[in-house]
């Protein structure tokens, strides 16, 4: 399977600095044996790529591939405070959609997500998960992600 770094290569993926938090947080706080990873928004080299409700202004593809986004900067607040290779397990995602009226696909959308966590750390990306349509996210984003990961010690 190799390591969490070989899979990120092999995805075409490098982890990017850790995007600055919005207020007052840290985004990413180690508690023994668990790593709190704060709400990630879909933020690449420090822009909010997109905004809207999905399934008004945004589809619901491009919104799991916002998930993705956000779940490569979850990455990205993990590693600013461990080594990746010491990421035993993926124990908790949640997802927050900013929701159209009537939206109801939250977790197509999360999937993005999932399958990002799934293809970089393997079995251990494996997880529980919530999905949460919700009126409105920081910055008029999309959607939002954090996590919940077990580390080595």
């Amino acid at each position: 399977m190799g390591t969490v770094a070989d899979r990120l290569t092999e995805l075409g993926l490098t982890v990017p600095e850790v995007a600055a938090p919005v207020a007052t947080y840290v985004p990413a706080l180690v508690d023994g044996d668990l790593v709190y990873v704060s709400g990630q928004l879909p933020v690449i080299a420090g822009e909010l790529v997109a905004t809207g409700k999905v399934g008004a202004e945004v589809s619901t593809d491009a919104a799991a591939a916002l998930a993705r986004t956000c779940a490569v900067n979850c990455v990205a607040a993990l590693a600013s405070v461990v080594d990746l290779e010491r990421v035993r397990q993926i124990v908790k995602v949640t997802g927050f959609v900013a929701s159209a009226p009537g939206f109801t696909d939250q977790p197509l959308v999360v999937n993005g997500a999932s399958e990002l966590f799934g293809a970089v750390f393997g079995p251990a990306g494996q997880h529980a998960r919530s999905a949460v349509g919700v009126a409105e996210l920081p910055k008029g984003a999309p959607v939002e992600i954090d996590v919940i990961a077990r580390i080595a010690l």
